[in-house]
């Protein structure tokens, strides 16, 4: 019994040692003098089809070029807030980026959605020490009878087009059915 106690606690240290030592999970203590990030220019289309890769486009900066990653938050009306996605910042884009996270918006769980549907994408950026930048707010309404949601034209800055890929958001949609229920299946007992 002592040495399977002895060989847990040993094994649990090792493994606190080693998590602690993955430079993208170091605890960074907050000094006084540090700011948190900004997003400085925000844009997304605000209407597409359901399935529409949907481009959200962002400039961001930290002075003290900490920041980690970006959350990204979606309520639904019907099925409230869904769970926050996070992307990870790359290092070469830990003190400024300016690019797209990109959503595919056919989800799995929902095979089409109703026209009309609206959702909210709140994006925001978080340094190392957990300092959240300011957040913004794109509104999206799936249409289908609107002009291609592809031919627009980006304002300032990202009209240059050296805008990088920041990575993809995972969130998947669900449709509310009349049963008020996000699965049209019957529970079985």
């Amino acid at each position: 019994m002592r040495t399977r106690r002895f060989f847990w606690l040993f094994s649990l240290s090792v493994a606190l040692v080693l998590f602690s030592a993955y430079p993208g999970f170091t605890e960074v203590q907050p000094t006084p003098e540090a700011k948190r990030p900004i997003i400085t220019h925000a844009f997304a289309v605000d209407k597409g089809y359901y399935g529409y890769i949907w481009r959200i486009y962002i400039e961001g900066e930290d002075p003290d070029g900490s920041m980690l990653r970006i959350a990204s938050g979606v309520e639904q009306p019907g099925n409230g807030r869904y769970p926050t996605d996070w992307l990870y910042l790359k290092p070469q884009y830990q003190k400024h980026f300016r690019g797209y996270i990109q959503w595919n918006t056919f989800g799995s769980y929902a095979f089409y959605l109703p026209e009309w549907t609206q959702i909210t994408l709140k994006v925001s950026v978080f340094d190392k020490t957990g300092k959240e930048s300011n957040e913004v707010v794109f509104p999206f309404t799936f249409e289908s009878g609107v002009k291609s949601p592809y031919e627009y034209t980006l304002p300032p800055p990202f009209e240059e087009g050296d805008n990088a890929k920041l990575g993809n958001v995972f969130i998947n949609l669900y449709q509310i059915y009349p049963s008020g229920s996000p699965n049209p299946m019957p529970v079985v007992h």
